[in-house]
């Protein structure tokens, strides 16, 4: 393992759900904005460069977000999917507690005071 080079990488959909997750994380994790959509080519680059780390896919629960999914599960099928419960429907909007609860499945450190209610 590199010092200073996150092993895993979660993408998310917008700017807004990057902070949010990012200020549950408590270990170096690198998180990519795909922002809403992504081309075949820019896809294709992104899997690249992420050939050697752990990816997780961490995507709103509603139509743009499954349709983003999909791709990434046909362009990335090594991915792991984390999802959020359908009634919050955004990432950005999901309580910090669910979220923690959701990153700490995936074995991603996240700080303790998010997972009390």
């Amino acid at each position: 393992m590199n010092e200073g080079i996150p092993e895993k990488v979660i993408i998310v959909e917008g700017k807004s759900d990057k902070t949010k997750v990012k200020n549950i994380i408590r270990e170096p994790v690198e998180i990519i904005c795909t922002n809403g959509t992504i081309s075949i080519t820019k896809l294709d680059e992104l899997i690249d460069t992420l050939f050697d780390k752990d990816v997780y896919i961490l995507v709103d629960a509603d139509s743009a977000g499954e349709k983003l999914r999909k791709q990434f599960k046909r362009e990335f099928p090594e991915a792991e999917h984390l999802y959020i419960d359908r009634m919050y429907r955004e990432v950005a909007t999901a309580p910090e507690h669910h979220l923690a609860t959701v990153l700490l499945g995936a074995n991603i450190d996240v700080y303790t005071q998010y997972l009390d209610r």
